[in-house]
């Protein structure tokens, strides 16, 4: 199976070759822009009803996912994510599992599992939801984000991000929600609170959030007169 991503990064889209008949690509719902007319899809609850929902319930994705399977050589797929943004690939390596934030899985191998990891009290401030969700196994993984991704090799040093910024990190970082400076500038810089990252690994940030989009709006926002 090949991959290319198109339209990076302001409108991303995925494009797969897949190269013999039985190879499979499994998409959160929704998510399929085209396909060719033979490339078989079915629809079902991965991994059952109890967890599908626990995904649906705490990990912010689809209860219903689609497995698109070739039924010949040279067969395309094109997928896209529901928010205008960026789509990064991860190829996944059994005992090293990626960390999603709620609502980036976009598309993965179906020998890549997902469940839900409790983020500890820390994930309610994080940003990134109370829950993260985990994905480990051994092929591609795809996901996205409103906004571009832009990806940071963690250190010694450690780094500090956005709470409202994160996309996803590797195993091997660890995170504290903190404030950015001291009380004032909690309440009054318009940062809130950060996520400072330690250990060695690979995080992934998005450069826009939907937050910030919806504050910014809000004042242009129509107002219904009263009379």
């Amino acid at each position: 199976m090949q991959h290319e991503l198109l339209q990076k990064p302001d409108f991303a889209m995925i494009r797969v070759l897949f190269d013999q008949p039985g190879e499979q690509l499994l998409v959160e719902s929704a998510a399929m822009v085209a396909k060719d007319t033979a490339l078989e899809m079915k629809t079902q609850m991965r991994g059952g009803l109890l967890a599908a929902a626990k995904r649906k319930m705490l990990g912010g994705e689809s209860l219903f996912q689609n497995t698109f399977t070739a039924t010949a050589p040279g067969q395309r797929l094109y997928v896209a994510p529901g928010p205008e943004g960026d789509i990064e690939v991860v190829a996944c390596q059994p005992g090293f599992p990626v960390f999603l934030s709620s609502g980036a899985f976009l598309a993965s191998a179906p020998s890549v599992t997902l469940d839900t990891k409790w983020g500890g009290a820390k994930g309610f401030f994080s940003g990134a939801g109370l829950f993260l969700l985990k994905a480990e196994g051994a092929g591609l993984l795809f996901f996205a984000a409103y906004g571009g991704i832009h990806a940071v090799d963690v250190g010694p040093m450690g780094y500090v991000c956005d709470t409202s910024h994160i996309v996803g990190f590797t195993a091997g970082l660890d995170y504290q929600v903190t404030k950015v400076g001291g009380l004032k500038s909690l309440f009054l810089s318009g940062e809130g609170l950060v996520c400072r990252f330690q250990g060695q690994g690979r995080l992934w940030i998005s450069t826009r959030n939907p937050g910030a989009l919806a504050s910014f709006v809000h004042p242009f926002r129509r107002v219904k007169s009263s009379d």
